[in-house]
């Protein structure tokens, strides 16, 4: 009863709108009475019974817009800690309040490179809870004259990744990857001077990185996997040994085998400070997509980050990629990369794996294969203990095959609904912001797929019209060459036997017998001489 009483605080302001709509309600209802209990009605009385029925029911309208109103900026005071004048609230407060987006789920993401930042990119847009843990894995390669200059650790993958969860990434990208061309920064990168100059006001480089989410307004926050110093060493089937990350592709292709396994050295190296953390309090982990060998299983090497995923409650999907990578994953199939990861790091790793329908169109598909890339093969019957979901994942970007961010994040936000279900908290705010943000989701990229329709139209327009096609049914798809060839056949035995019938109407003309004298009358002349050569040849004979 108290909580009850609460709402009509003078505080609350919500008194009259409540005031508004009974009096809405009144005028309503007399209007309506009127009309109803009238004998006689003029044109004047039913002027003045409409205005009252409408003034009535525009209160009622108004009061009833009002309240809600109201009712959102008081849910604003009563649960936003972090607004200092709760006085002045407004509705427009909750459509930039970031209280219920900051509660979406706690996502961690493992990898490195392309894969990594498309991920990253795509789930920004339905939670703030974003970790991105990512690999270190340049040392030992070469070394760029911006680093060597400013003693900087090679955070080219950390950098992708602060880029990808910028609110402005566009303008943070072309900041970051500036590279001075005159003066004395000249062959200075920005990036590296960032981090250079972070480094030294916060003492450490894991400090100056997870700061940055502050500096430059990100959603979620980046922390390198380890800052010991790591090399990936790559072992062969034939038994040789690569110990340089950018010559892995190169020696397999040359030595025409595949990586055996790999590993880090020195292999003791420690996670860096909050991965575990980070892992432990996580909702959902995901592995992937990227480079299998030398983005992915790497971070899973550092000491404690398997066993944090293997003892984390949190959902755990790998999402895997789509084609395959030369001197990597040569004729690998979504099973192999799986194996991979339980071979290196144990069972456990993995709950769901997401993969590509692999609907692409074959055009593109011939590009890869002339650089000795394919489609990863589905042969998900090979793997036991995963759990397998099958969706759109594919864009057409730039002439390549790449994840589409959004497809990708939708298909993740999806499982972690259907989780949320499974739990029975289809009430939780979390779950009512996620489902109503995929909602949205669907109805912009609809909205966009058709304009891109109209748009292929309207281009089409202005070009020669083409004779429409018939849409054919999926029998004819399927079976169009087999049709094809037995039309083919029928048009044959057609003209053979056509040829057949002209032969033989050209053989009777040719062969026409003579005309028989049975029957027709002879004149005396030729009776005797056909009688004299008679007696001639009887003559003859003699």
């Amino acid at each position: 009863m108290k909580g009850f009483l609460q709402w009509f605080k003078s505080s609350n302001k919500m008194k009259r709108w409540i005031f508004l709509i009974l009096v809405g309600i009144i005028l309503s209802c007399y209007g309506l009475a009127e009309i109803l209990v009238m004998k006689e009605i003029s044109f004047q009385e039913v002027g003045k019974v409409v205005a009252i029925f409408v003034v009535g029911f525009l209160a009622i309208v108004i009061g009833l817009i009002c309240l809600n109103k109201r009712t959102l900026e008081v849910l604003i005071e009563s649960t936003d800690e972090r607004m200092e004048n709760k006085k002045n609230v407004n509705v427009k407060s909750l459509i930039f309040n970031k209280t219920v987006y900051d509660q979406g789920p706690n996502i961690v993401v493992i990898g490195g490179g392309t894969g990594l930042n498309t991920v990253l990119s795509g789930l920004k847009n339905y939670t703030s809870n974003l970790t991105a843990i990512v690999t270190i894995s340049d040392y030992g390669e070469g070394v760029t004259e911006s680093r060597r200059e400013l003693d900087v650790l090679p955070l080219g993958d950390v950098k992708d990744s602060i880029i990808s969860l910028a609110e402005k990434d566009e303008e943070v990208s072309k900041l970051f990857n500036y590279n001075f061309t005159s003066g004395r920064l000249k062959g200075l990168s920005f990036s590296d001077i960032y981090f250079s100059a972070m480094k030294n006001v916060n003492g450490n480089f894991e400090d100056s990185v997870i700061r940055s989410n502050e500096v430059i307004n990100m959603i979620g926050k980046v922390i390198p996997v380890t800052l010991d110093e790591m090399n990936i060493v790559a072992e062969l089937a034939n038994g040789y040994i690569v110990k340089e990350k950018s010559r892995i592709p190169e020696v397999v292709s040359d030595k025409v085998t595949k990586i055996n396994r790999i590993y880090l050295s020195p292999s003791n190296c420690r996670p860096a400070p909050g991965v575990v953390e980070a892992i432990k309090n996580a909702d959902c982990i995901i592995i992937g997509p990227g480079s299998l060998y030398t983005n992915v299983i790497p971070n899973l090497l550092v000491n404690g980050v398997a066993k944090a995923i293997k003892e984390s409650t949190a959902i755990k999907v790998y999402v895997s990629n789509i084609m395959t990578e030369p001197g990597q994953t040569d004729n690998y199939t979504v099973s192999d990369h799986l194996n991979a990861i339980i071979e290196h790091c144990g069972s456990g790793i993995v709950d769901y794996c997401i993969y590509d329908t692999g609907e692409i169109i074959p055009e593109f598909i011939k590009k890869y294969n002339l650089e000795g890339q394919d489609l990863v093969e589905q042969d998900i019957e090979k793997v036991k203990g995963i759990k397998f979901l099958q969706r759109n994942l594919s864009m057409i970007k730039d002439e390549h095959i790449r994840h589409d961010p959004s497809l990708v994040a939708s298909s993740i936000i999806e499982l972690i609904c259907d989780d949320l279900k499974y739990q029975d908290k289809q009430n939780d705010p979390q779950y009512l912001m996620l489902n109503t943000k995929l909602r949205e989701e669907k109805r912009i990229n609809k909205i966009k797929k058709n304009m891109e329709k109209k748009a292929k139209k309207e281009a089409k327009g202005k070009l020669p019209k083409e004779p429409k096609k018939k849409s054919k049914s999926k029998f004819s798809n399927k079976y169009s060459e087999r049709i094809a060839s037995i039309r083919e056949a029928d048009e044959k035995a057609r003209r053979r036997t056509k040829v057949e019938k002209n032969k033989r109407t050209i053989t009777k003309k040719n062969n026409v017998k003579p005309k028989s004298n049975r029957g027709r009358k002879r004149n005396p002349q030729e009776i005797r001489e056909e009688m004299l050569k008679q007696l001639e040849n009887s003559k003859y004979k003699k």
